[in-house]
């Protein structure tokens, strides 16, 4: 999913210049229920792929999960798979897992993939890098993980983001999975609206970060229902929503 870099996080600096800052971006969790959304890719207005979202909760001893798995190809340059795991009371990432392949003449990588686990007030684990030679560099990852801070990845579940109010700035500290640094996730909540995709019409608000903007329902179901470009290059849009399958762990 080439589009997750076109979410834009803030310098810190610049964020903390703003005087008092952007009201506190949050994330509640349990308003997501256990589902499977297919989405379709488009790019310039034709169908270039798809992707599968997937959110199933766990019961745990003193608390609940809330697994977060991906799937996509985006022809003909990228396939990917994403698992992220977070105690869905609390908001705060337990794990993530994200393996990309990539197919392209332009770029001497074919490989990306971090493995990582958040404990203690730190991030920990792996990335791992492998080029068209078959050369495969693995980095230990071991960075400082404030309370608070989130994950990027936190704006695809913007269907959780429960505090946002037209005309509002809300911001938050996030990590870079595959930079190893943080820096802030800035999100502009716009005007309510009414956006068709393939699985029907929805009431969103959308939400704008850098170059591109989400579509997210206020109502349950809570969901994520399209994202597109603020060019309107890219997008993907919902086509179905279904029962989660279960995996094997």
């Amino acid at each position: 999913m080439r589009w997750l870099c076109f979410l834009l996080l803030a310098n810190p600096a610049a964020t903390a210049a703003q005087g008092s800052g952007p009201k506190p971006l949050r994330f509640d969790f349990t308003a997501l229920e256990a589902r499977r959304d297919s989405f379709v890719f488009r790019l310039r207005g034709q169908d270039r792929g798809w992707v599968v979202w997937q959110y199933a909760t766990r019961a745990r001893e003193m608390t609940q999960e809330l697994v977060y798995t991906v799937a996509s190809e985006f022809r003909p340059v990228e396939e990917e798979r994403v698992r992220i795991v977070f105690d869905r009371l609390s908001g705060e990432p337990i794990s993530t897992f994200h393996h990309i392949d990539l197919v392209s003449p332009k770029s001497d990588t074919v490989m990306m993939e971090h493995d990582l686990e958040v404990k203690r007030g730190a991030i920990s684990g792996r990335r791992m890098v492998r080029t068209k030679s078959g050369k495969t560099t693995i980095t230990p990852v071991d960075h400082p993980f404030p309370r608070g801070t989130v994950l990027a990845d936190y704006l695809l579940l913007a269907g959780a983001v429960t505090n946002a109010l037209p005309g509002d700035s809300l911001g938050v500290s996030a990590y870079k999975e595959f930079a190893d640094s943080l820096a802030a996730l800035s999100v502009v909540a716009e005007a309510p609206t009414t956006v068709s995709v393939p699985a029907g019409r929805f009431d969103v608000l959308p939400l704008r970060s850098g170059d591109f903007r989400i579509y997210a329902t206020r109502r349950a179901p809570r969901r994520v229902v399209k994202g597109e470009t603020l060019d309107h290059v890219f997008s993907f849009e919902l086509v179905r929503s279904g029962p989660v399958v279960e995996t094997v762990e």
